[in-house]
């Protein structure tokens, strides 16, 4: 199984998150902004990152242009999963290098559905 990070200034959401990939069999890890985000992902490796956008301390693009910039973190998928659905917000996150995007609130079935996808 796959070792996720979500990050999200929202502890019901990543325990939503936690709850349904855990559930599957998946190891979750949490940080609770960006900048937390970003350490977690030098210290450890990860298969999948599933993001917020909006945060204290360090947003979800800042954070995934931090990522992107680490040569071990170039190739891992990261998922924006956030209330925002504007498509220039849109295009912001893919030039900053993430893979997808699911818009909260979000089906477990659906999530699940990326990851399986995402991950190999």
């Amino acid at each position: 199984m796959a070792s996720v990070l979500t990050v999200d200034d929202s502890p019901s959401i990543r325990q939503m998150i936690k709850l349904v990939l855990g559930g599957a069999g998946h190891e979750v890890a949490e940080a609770g902004d960006g900048a937390d985000g970003l350490a977690r992902a030098k210290a450890q490796r990860f298969d999948l990152v599933i993001t917020d956008l909006n945060m204290p301390v360090m947003n979800g693009l800042d954070m995934i242009r931090g990522m992107r910039a680490l040569p071990g973190l170039t190739g891992v998928p990261i998922v924006f999963l956030t209330t925002e659905s504007n498509d220039a917000v849109k295009q912001q996150a893919k030039a900053a290098g993430a893979t997808g995007w699911i818009t909260k609130p979000f089906k477990p079935e659906q999530l699940l559905a990326v990851v399986a996808k995402l991950v190999r």
